[in-house]
């Protein structure tokens, strides 16, 4: 029995911050101290509040020590772990104030409106143990499937829960399960959609790195209900700590007789084996990744036949993504009321996000469906920092849509979201403030969809080309009367016409920018000014007279001597030779240069 728990965060933020080092430099202290029987260092996946990592914490205390560096580890060592006393100045305060006590886990505004589903073990076991998966009622839930309910109770269940699909779409999951368990085949297959291709999203990476047992054992669940006894796991080769831990989760889970042949003693085979995918956003869509699992390029087919009725090989195949199956354990243990009673009536359950942008704390976060889009970007988010404006906040990723300032009381949940033009997508939130360009965001994520468009259709192929093209003109200050009309009626002819459902929303992020800023579209294209100062070519830097102390410090950064003047007068920029470039503002100590 250990006195003292380290638990330090072992997932790709962290460990890109030295965490495996911090986590090599405790155990090297615990032995040369005699402790390694009473104090055990365990590395864990994410715990969430990324912009603190690497994060450690010591329990029973629940000490939660955030920044850590290699060398505050020896301080941790001698005056925590020997001593008894917290190292106040390590510790996580709110607002960076220290205070003498430590704030419990619970206390903290980061963690205070969180309710973990998807993550409830994500920074709490060591991922690469099995044992601490099953500790935590780990396979339980397959035990009871397979030796208590029957293939349609499992599904019943799942479609009571109300459980909606986490990858975009929000499609019932019992429904879907239940389209697979009717299909007629003497094969089935079930599959997990890891490959997370959403700008700044990294939900699936977590749950991959922090519990990949969860995605283990509800594949395995969802394989009795369907009748299938293969399992494929899609997840992309840039994630090399999630690829790790699935296979040792794989291989662990066939060791103790959990995946293979006669689970838990039953008549029930099952296995899951990986397939890594090599970046291509498109094979997020259900039926590109399908082909990529079969060996092929990466590109949609036409629907239907949807891939509950022929998927892998032909063959009927129950497909979703990470979250959705992290879900499916808890809610076979808990039942479905208990996961009904979360949530809104049309869409129950929590979500999780990856919070980025500018925001004070980035990270990922899981909240019951209906939080608004204020309480996480200000409760849980801390805000924005330097004092900024909120501008928008970006779900959905490149098919989804911008949430301004006036819906920030909007609610998350699905039907909320598309009926401001938006959508959930798999979970990235980014959020703007008022120094981002509305239109130079459309612009973002439009050239992201060109890039990855597969090219099989043309109305993606093309259509997102053109669009770009005229985001462009507009940008360089090269914008003319009807670029906005045209933006649109390319964006609802794409919309109509692609193949998938990638290109069908790609279009989204322009025009949920019209429908909410249109203003600045127009501003770039009449007045040839960009409102926040962001796009070069129509960005004006001038120097504020009455605040300019005259020091010289501007003339001299500037690299193509545009800034002239006197000695202690007021300097001036000669218009024609700026470039923008905005060195001058950053070194100007008196706030005297701005951009407009």
């Amino acid at each position: 029995m250990f006195r003292s728990h380290i638990l330090v965060c072992g997932g790709t933020g962290c460990t890109s911050s030295n965490s495996l080092k911090i986590i090599d430099r405790f155990e090297e202290l615990i032995a040369q101290n005699g402790l390694a029987e009473e104090v055990k260092v365990v590395r864990t996946g994410c715990f969430g509040l990324c912009e603190r990592g690497p994060v450690v914490i010591v329990y029973p205390e629940g000490a939660f020590y955030t920044r850590i560096k290699v060398e505050d580890v020896d301080r941790i060592v001698s005056e925590h772990i020997i001593k008894g006393r917290i190292v106040n100045d390590l510790i996580y305060h709110e607002d960076d104030v220290k205070k003498e006590d430590a704030p419990a886990l619970s206390e903290i505004g980061f963690y205070k409106k969180q309710h973990r589903v998807a993550l409830r073990n994500c920074g709490v076991i060591d991922p690469e143990n099995i044992d601490e998966y099953i500790a935590f009622d780990g396979y339980k839930a397959l035990a009871k499937v397979l030796t208590e309910m029957t293939r349609e109770e499992v599904i019943d269940t799942v479609k009571r829960s109300g459980l909606r699909g986490r990858g975009g779409a929000g499609f019932p999951t019992g429904t879907k399960w239940e389209f697979a368990y009717k299909s007629q085949s003497d094969k089935k297959y079930v599959a997990c959609n890891g490959d997370e291709g959403d700008p700044g999203a990294f939900m699936d990476r977590s749950v991959f790195e922090g519990d990949p047992h969860a995605v283990l054992e509800a594949m395995a669940i969802a394989g009795y209900a369907v009748g299938a006894d293969q399992g494929y796991i899609y997840v992309r080769a840039e994630y090399p700590i999630a690829v790790k831990r699935l296979q040792i989760a794989i291989d662990q889970a066939k060791e103790y007789g959990l995946l293979g042949n006669n689970i838990f003693g039953t008549d029930f085979n099952f296995d899951i084996e990986i397939r890594l995918g090599a970046g291509a956003f498109v094979c997020g869509e259900e039926t590109a990744l399908i082909t990529s699992i079969e060996g092929n390029r990466g590109e949609p087919r036409p629907r239907p036949p949807f891939p509950a009725v022929k998927g892998i090989f032909g063959k009927p195949t129950m497909l979703n993504n990470v979250e959705t199956y992290a879900n499916i354990p808890q809610i076979i243990l808990n039942g479905a009321e208990w996961f009904q009673s979360m949530g809104t009536e049309k869409s129950r359950g929590t979500k999780v996000f990856a919070l980025g942008g500018k925001i004070v704390n980035t990270g990922l976060v899981e909240v019951p469906m209906g939080t608004t889009v204020r309480e996480i970007v200000y409760d849980i988010g801390g805000g924005i920092p330097g004092g900024k404006k909120f501008k928008a906040a970006q779900t959905g990723g490149p098919s989804g849509g911008c949430i301004p300032a006036s819906h920030l009381d909007t609610p998350i949940d699905y039907d909320s979201l598309m009926a401001i033009g938006s959508m959930m997508g798999s979970g990235g939130l980014i959020v703007m403030d008022e120094d981002n360009c509305m239109v130079d965001i459309a612009k973002f994520f439009l050239e992201f969809t060109v890039d990855e468009s597969c090219g099989k259709c043309t109305p993606c192929r093309v259509g997102t080309r053109r669009m770009l093209e005229i985001l462009e003109k507009i940008t360089d200050g090269r914008g003319e009367d009807g670029d906005i009309e045209k933006l649109e009626e390319l964006a609802n002819t794409i919309k109509s016409t692609a193949l998938c459902g990638l290109g069908q929303t790609a279009p989204n992020p322009v025009l949920s920018t019209l429908r909410y800023f249109r203003d600045e579209y127009e501003a770039h294209i009449y007045e040839k000014r960009c409102p926040a100062g962001h796009c070069k070519k129509l960005a004006r830097i001038e120097i504020v007279a009455d605040k300019c102390k005259g020091c010289s410090l501007c003339s001299r950064v500037c690299p193509v001597n545009a800034i002239s003047g006197e000695i202690k007068k007021p300097f001036v920029i000669d218009q024609s030779k700026c470039i923008k470039c905005g060195a001058c503002i950053e070194k100007c100590k008196f706030g005297a240069i701005i951009k407009k």
